[in-house]
């Protein structure tokens, strides 16, 4: 693939898949071999749930700040092992009947596929593998003496960081990002999908929803693997795929 390949963006939860970062970890907590270890972090979990609605409804990137000290005192080699089955007991089940096929199509029609997500990149490693990604963009815990320490290396990958980020990725590859795409189901992602020339609402929240409306945007409505139909389609620009 040349350099002046366009670039294909994809969020990652709610757009290819209907779990999320909340999800991954609880499943994760649920592997830890000490019972005591891991039901004290699912209680926590389970009594932070009210203030984790509130901190993501304000900012993203707040919320994943805030998220990821749930993490401290996990080990690396730990978390790093845990990777494939996560993917095919946690993220593999709930990918969304079109997803695989939609980033299959931007390639085939030559564009670089990318995926930009604000998840951890230590769980992302099959999944850049089944989708066929050929760069990611993620987050990073940080780690001390083989702990994590709930911390996340910076920058921070959520709403304006994604975007700059995209930004370093097509001039990386000398691309005009107003040539790439862009895939989200967020509101929060707005700054991303204004920053391509081809945007697409996938799974569209209710704010996005009408943004998408408003801008002419084109909408697709992906459900879970196995529901019919698989998508709904709509919008000015149906050729993107």
């Amino acid at each position: 693939m040349s350099d002046s390949a366009p670039i294909a963006f994809y969020d990652f939860d709610g757009t290819l898949v209907a779990s999320n970062i909340v999800t991954r970890y609880s499943f994760l907590v649920r592997q830890i071999p000490s019972r005591a270890l891991s039901i004290w972090k699912l209680l926590n979990l389970i009594s932070s749930v009210p203030a984790y609605l509130l901190l993501d409804r304000a900012s993203r990137r707040l919320f994943n700040e805030v998220f990821f000290k749930e993490y401290r005192g996990l080990r690396k080699e730990w978390l790093d092992a845990q990777a494939q089955t996560l993917f095919e007991q946690a993220i593999l089940p709930t990918v969304f009947a079109g997803a695989k096929e939609m980033v299959e199509a931007d390639r085939a029609q030559g564009s670089r596929v990318v995926l930009v997500t604000g998840e951890l990149d230590f769980t992302l490693g099959p999944v850049v593998s089944y989708f066929g990604f050929d760069d990611l963009i993620a987050n990073t815990l940080i780690f001390q003496n083989g702990s994590a320490t709930g911390a996340v290396a910076p920058p921070l990958i959520a709403e304006t960081a994604k975007v700059k980020a995209m930004i370093s990725l097509c001039r990386r590859y000398h691309v005009d990002i107003r040539h790439s795409k862009a895939y989200s189901d967020s509101f929060s992602d707005v700054p991303m999908l204004e920053a391509v020339g081809y945007p697409c609402a996938v799974n569209p929240d209710l704010r996005l929803r009408r943004k998408a409306e408003r801008c002419g945007w084109p909408i697709r409505d992906l459900l879970r693997s196995g529901a019919s139909p698989a998508r709904v389609e709509r919008g000015h620009h149906a050729h993107l795929s």
